[in-house]
């Protein structure tokens, strides 16, 4: 098991000219661009088995239940949830912006070619903000399912203080979506974060998607910028490893509420669309302080 530093909770304003009467936040767009994390991912992920063993158990038995066959994984990442689902025998479009990321899903396709679901995989470097367009000729009638997981819609920065990017790029995932088709995404506890500067993800051995079980050290200093007195971003400095082999990373988030997001989903998918929240894959209401929300919402039209 690693050993997790302290998160260290410091509050910091951020000072910025402002435009519009809104102090813009300057972010890297390509957290992953060096490749520094693409090298260590599988240090976060550790044991992939337990992290299928948590897909199969919630994500598959849902898509199953509401007859999901053609699924579009729009943070896919180095492939690992996409992989399972292709191995459970579901159709699988994979997104990512960051080629880096997606060196790891091409080599994989590679490997196991000669398996047919492997090889009619599709893999495409995309943005959310675009996605529609830049896999339109994979769109067809839409998606059955909709899947951003691990966290990966908080690395999308409220540029303007308006969420103008969260609701086109919900609206894009809509737009990917069959009438009747499921939008399944999810973010941290950030409400826990702000209020305590921590939650349980700080032990990276007991964490749905990640078990990191390597004998590596992982440290995290954790800041919550504030513009207003509202959290703005958080920001993340992990150090990975110890003496002279360290990699160090650094990733900033929007600190989406489940009451925020609850809101943006229903604001671009409308009110009356059948909508239901999970704790860490469990009801939401079996834990007290989950690390992750799972949102799941309909398309009604």
């Amino acid at each position: 098991m690693p050993e997790v530093a302290p998160v260290v909770q410091q509050k910091a304003e951020i000072q910025t000219p402002l435009k519009n009467g809104v102090a813009p936040v300057k972010v890297n767009r390509d957290e992953y661009a060096d490749g520094k994390a693409a090298r260590i991912w599988d240090v976060f992920v550790g044991d992939r088995e337990t992290r299928a063993k948590n897909i199969k158990s919630f994500l598959i038995r849902i898509l199953r239940e509401h007859g999901c066959k053609r699924i579009l994984d729009a943070a896919c990442g180095t492939g690992v949830d996409s992989i399972v689902l292709l191995e459970e025998g579901f159709e699988v479009v994979s997104v990512d912006a960051s080629h880096q990321m997606l060196k790891s899903a091409y080599r994989e396709r590679w490997n196991r070619r000669k398996e047919a679901a492997f090889d009619n995989w599709v893999i495409e470097q995309g943005n959310w903000l675009t996605i529609d367009k830049d896999i339109k000729s994979h769109i067809g009638d839409g998606f059955d399912a909709v899947i951003c997981l691990g966290s990966s819609f908080s690395h999308l920065h409220d540029t303007h203080g308006d969420q103008k990017e969260h609701k086109q790029a919900i609206g894009n995932f809509m737009k990917c979506l069959k009438p009747g088709g499921l939008l399944l995404i999810d973010h941290r506890n950030y409400d826990q974060l702000i209020k305590t500067g921590d939650t349980s993800e700080s032990d990276y051995s007991n964490n749905v998607y990640y078990n990191a079980t390597h004998k590596t050290p992982i440290r995290i200093n954790t800041k919550i910028h504030y513009e207003n007195d509202k959290p703005k971003m958080i920001t993340r400095d992990y150090l990975i490893g110890e003496g002279d082999n360290i990699t160090e990373l650094n990733f900033s988030f929007h600190p989406h509420t489940l009451t925020s997001f609850t809101n943006l989903l229903k604001g671009v998918f409308g009110t009356n669309a059948p909508y239901t929240v999970y704790g860490d894959f469990k009801p939401v209401n079996l834990l007290d302080v989950p690390t992750y929300y799972i949102h799941q919402i309909k398309k009604i039209n």
